[in-house]
């Protein structure tokens, strides 16, 4: 035989708790003073937790005074605080995967790109004048049909940056394969 004090702390309950577990009829009532019978009371708990478990039981609601208090704040709460936990855990997984270099943040291959194409775009500006000075017997029709070519290139250039969600999606479809 056990005191409530006793059978609480086996149950890992507070006392309380188990006032009204008795009150419910979930444990047995003790028997006299000190008098509760731990055994039956741990059996009788872990079949109302299977209860429970398995939606034969319903937990007990205390009631609640809803003077425009939305009763399930704090499963609300909960589950915010989950999804918080969630973003926060995959924000710092994309922080580890950037610093250990197997994630490039989108900002930065735009200006990668922007930077090579600049680079790209000096280079064919002078082209036309290297071979021009290299081959100077060589015709202006030529030299012209080379220019067009270059502006054609530079033009394909400068459009990479708003081409990058479309290659982005079509890299994507090349994995989902």
């Amino acid at each position: 035989m056990a005191s409530q004090i006793e059978v609480a702390a086996h149950l890992d309950l507070t006392d309380r708790q188990v006032r009204n577990l008795v009150a419910d009829g979930v444990l047995p009532a003790s028997k006299g003073r000190g008098g509760m019978d731990i055994d039956s009371c741990r059996v009788a708990y872990i079949a109302y937790l299977r209860g429970l478990g398995s939606r034969q039981v319903k937990p007990e609601v205390p009631p609640v005074e809803t003077d425009g208090i939305d009763p399930l704040i704090e499963y609300k709460l909960m589950e915010e605080r989950r999804g918080l936990t969630a973003a926060q855990r995959i924000g710092q997984e994309n922080k580890n995967a950037v610093s250990a270099r197997q994630l490039v943040p989108v900002d930065f291959s735009t200006f990668a790109l922007s930077r090579v194409v600049e680079q790209i775009g000096s280079v064919l500006d002078t082209v036309t004048h290297k071979v021009k000075r290299k081959h100077p017997d060589i015709e202006v029709r030529h030299v012209e049909a080379m220019q067009r070519e270059i502006a054609l290139a530079r033009n394909i250039a400068s459009e990479l940056g708003d081409q990058l969600p479309e290659i982005l999606d079509e890299y994507l479809a090349t994995l989902d394969e």
